[in-house]
């Protein structure tokens, strides 16, 4: 497909030879420029063409990293970050080519201290892997943004997922950092202590910075303990409206669900053929409830009220583990699903978030788009906290159906922000989302947000033309 991204690539340059000798000579085999592996670091998840970069760097080490970035510093070669691909809005997509730096190899875990509920993990560890090391401890990460991400790019990205609504996203879970910097330096933006006043809050600059302002290299992440009973619910609705309402009264009452995702019929539908569920096809929510046995009750009860108040069935529960992980396994699949609803097709996903008073407007008015559009489409989101996602199925041989996909996103953005929410509430910028910017924070915060990645890389290497629009690495 001829996509219309191929307008942000810029004209590359062959590596330097001094340049190409010297990452050998330090990396040996774990440097290539074979062509299969650069293209499979020059794609991800979005719709997005590939764009592959000219080597690939494999680090084990903080040091390792230091070293690839001294080089590329040198030799103004841009550099970036590489996790595990899974990104939706061409985070990692090589512009002006150069080097991508994957950091996969990293998955030591540090240290786990308990006590504190605290781990501190190389960049490469996966949520999932790091849950495994913490089973014997009675303690748990709680960001699940759905694929088996890494702690370093779920930094990077800013993930949450769909525990954010009672745990937050990596913003309120990540202590510290070592990073990277574009000048080669290993800087650590803070002490394991819960909170400090002492000085800038470098942790908050890099989380969310895709890449741009420096390279993450180990995370120090809150812990919590494992919930002494766990009860998750299904309750169908008649309509998108009643669903929506339900959840902002839940919200707005102050009861404190862990997860709360709303499926549209369409990807109740998906997720049925996909994973084999039997589902009922309407508009449903789920529920995931923590606490003491009696707090969990408590809390069903209220919710399961609330949801009869607004035409809502009777629960249907999941108390046993691994009718749980049956259904939370599907729902994560949501994605794989919708792509099976017309194959051959290629995903549009999106997401926004919105205050909660607006998620009501916002989701029926863009459910109604989506039925007058011919397009195979989906909502499904982590609506607890205002977020939900949009999937938009395109055929890549008929340009028209990126064209009415495109439009359907600016309109949905531009609503949101509108709205005074967000044009990405936890996909990130990358490249997608750029043209949003401006509308959302106004051209004095991005001038301010410019003079920072301006001083953080002031010879722009770093993951050049992500968040502000391409230009030439000097």
């Amino acid at each position: 497909m001829n996509h219309p991204a191929a307008a942000f690539a810029t004209q590359k340059r062959a590596l330097p030879e001094a340049f190409v000798a010297a990452l050998t000579a330090c990396f040996g085999e774990r440097f290539s420029m074979a062509g299969a592996i650069c293209d499979a670091h020059g794609k991800d998840e979005s719709m997005l063409d590939p764009m592959p970069p000219d080597g690939v760097v494999f680090a084990e080490t903080t040091e390792d990293v230091q070293t690839a970035m001294l080089l590329c510093q040198q030799y103004r070669v841009p550099i970036i970050a590489y996790g595990t691909g899974s990104s939706l809005e061409g985070h990692l997509l090589a512009l002006d080519g150069g080097i991508s730096l994957d950091v996969s190899r990293m998955t030591r875990i540090l240290a786990i201290h308990a006590e504190d509920l605290t781990a501190t993990v190389e960049a490469g560890v996966t949520r999932e892997a790091l849950n495994a090391a913490l089973k014997d401890t009675g303690l748990f990460f709680p960001i699940d943004p759905g694929a088996d991400a890494s702690l370093g790019g779920m930094s990077a990205t800013r993930a949450s997922g769909t525990n954010a609504v009672r745990y937050g996203t990596m913003r309120e879970n990540v202590l510290s950092l070592k990073v990277v910097t574009a000048d080669g330096k290993i800087v650590r933006t803070a002490r394991r202590a819960r909170k400090s006043s002492a000085g800038y809050d470098l942790t908050r600059i890099f989380v969310g910075s895709e890449g741009t302002l420096g390279i993450i290299t180990e995370v120090t992440v809150r812990l919590y303990p494992q919930p002494e009973a766990i009860s998750a619910a299904i309750c169908n609705f008649d309509t998108t409206e009643a669903a929506v309402a339900c959840v902002i009264q839940t919200i707005q009452l102050g009861i404190p669900v862990a997860r709360v995702e709303f499926l549209d019929a369409a990807c109740v539908r998906a997720l049925n053929a996909h994973s084999h569920m039997d589902l009922r096809e309407t508009p449903l929510l789920l529920f995931e409830f923590h606490g003491t046995p009696a707090s969990v009750a408590e809390q069903a009860a209220q919710v399961q009220e609330i949801a009869r108040d607004h035409g809502g069935q009777d629960f249907s529960w999941a108390t046993a583990k691994e009718d749980r992980t049956r259904l939370w396994k599907a729902r994560h699949k949501a994605y794989f699903a919708g792509l099976q609803m017309k194959p051959g097709t290629r995903a549009l996903t999106t997401d926004v978030c919105v205050p909660i008073s607006a998620l009501a407007e916002s989701i029926t008015t863009t459910s109604a788009e989506l039925r007058a559009s011919k397009l195979p489409s989906m909502i499904v989101g982590h609506v607890g906290d205002g977020n939900y996602h949009v999937m938009l199925l395109v055929d890549p041989n008929v340009p028209a159906d990126y064209e009415e996909a495109e439009s359907i996103n600016r309109r949905l953005v531009s609503r949101a922000i509108q709205m005074d929410g967000t044009c990405t509430g936890e996909h990130g910028v990358g490249l997608h989302k750029m043209q949003f910017l401006l509308e959302e924070h106004g051209e004095d915060a991005l001038d301010l947000m410019r003079q920072l990645k301006n001083a953080f890389d002031p010879n722009n290497i770093l993951n050049p033309g992500k968040i502000f629009p391409a230009a030439s690495s000097a």
